[in-house]
């Protein structure tokens, strides 16, 4: 058993409270109805089949980001050594 690591701790923190940025910028595109990429912007009316699938595109690396964050701080990784 490993003891305290406060760089696990720090990066744990931040990957988590980058879920705050991502999820506040997905708010913003489902009340206004845009989504940037680049430096552009993608439309909801223009077209929402891409609108969708940027969508997803954001939430995946945040579902990736709260894993990361949440093994950091808790040591919840997958066993995979048994595979």
């Amino acid at each position: 058993m490993e003891g305290f690591r406060a760089d696990e701790a720090l990066v744990g923190l931040i990957a988590l409270l980058s879920i705050v940025w991502i999820a506040s910028l997905l708010k913003r595109a489902q009340a206004r109805g845009r989504l940037p990429i680049g430096r552009g912007q993608l439309f909801r009316d223009e077209r929402p089949g891409a609108f969708r699938f940027l969508f997803a595109l954001y939430i995946l690396p945040a579902l990736s980001m709260i894993y990361i964050g949440l093994d950091l701080l808790f040591g919840i990784s997958a066993n995979f050594d048994r595979l």
